[in-house]
């Protein structure tokens, strides 16, 4: 369940519990502030007591009324079993096929989605199958937890820049966690829970990337 989704339903059942009376939103503004930190002005537009809401998605209420939602590693098995996640209607974008660096968002996306799938291809030869990610990766959980709202925001404003720099965020914060925690054994290493929840979040990383490139129009490559 996504941010926007908990606070949806934090809202359904509060108004179903008598504690506010208002018409429940079909989607709600959210803005990710990092490290899995989403920030929400819900409560603000609903006219509402935020704590209502909070209390309800185990948040808490930060400046004027924002309703605070943190996002931990389960995430990752939500997306895993949901290969249309963040999916929304996105006008066309991309990003220059050259130069195929670093210095080009565009690369650095596509090739983190490459990466992604590469450490299934290898996991799969090495019998290490994907198990619940664990935690230790707080800016990219939060990057993939904010894909669905700058899609929403994409569509709504009919631009795909907000989505584009979104999946940057993840590409970026993925080459990090991949160079720094190999999702493989290494050498003589014995595979074990912790190997098993890197795969698991590299298949989610290849989930968010393969959508995001085909919403803005662009084919998805296992090899780039």
């Amino acid at each position: 369940m996504t941010p926007g989704d908990a606070l949806v339903r934090a809202v359904r059942d509060a108004v179903d519990a008598g504690e506010i009376d208002v018409a429940v939103p079909d989607e709600v503004v959210v803005f990710g502030r990092g490290g899995g930190v989403f920030e929400s002005p819900v409560a603000l537009r609903l006219g509402v007591d935020p704590w209502v809401i909070a209390r309800r998605v185990g948040g808490s209420v930060s400046g004027p009324g924002f309703v605070r939602v943190v996002v931990g590693p389960e995430l990752v098995e939500v997306i895993r079993r949901d290969p249309g996640y963040g999916v929304a209607r996105v006008p066309r974008g991309g990003w220059n096929e050259w130069p195929r660096t670093f210095d080009n968002p565009g690369f650095s996306v596509r090739y983190a989605y490459a990466r992604a799938c590469w450490v299934g291809r290898w996991a799969r030869e090495l019998g290490v199958g994907a198990g619940p990610f664990e935690g230790g990766a707080e800016e990219l959980v939060g990057a993939l937890g904010d894909v669905p709202g700058r899609a929403a925001q994409a569509e709504r404003e009919g631009d795909a820049r907000p989505l584009m720099l979104c999946l940057e965020s993840v590409a970026g914060a993925y080459h990090e966690v991949h160079e720094r925690c190999p999702a493989l054994p290494v050498g003589d290493e014995e595979p074990g829970a912790v190997h098993a929840g890197r795969v698991g979040l590299a298949e989610a990383v290849r989930v968010v990337l393969g959508n995001g490139l085909n919403m803005i129009g662009e084919t998805p490559r296992e090899r780039i």
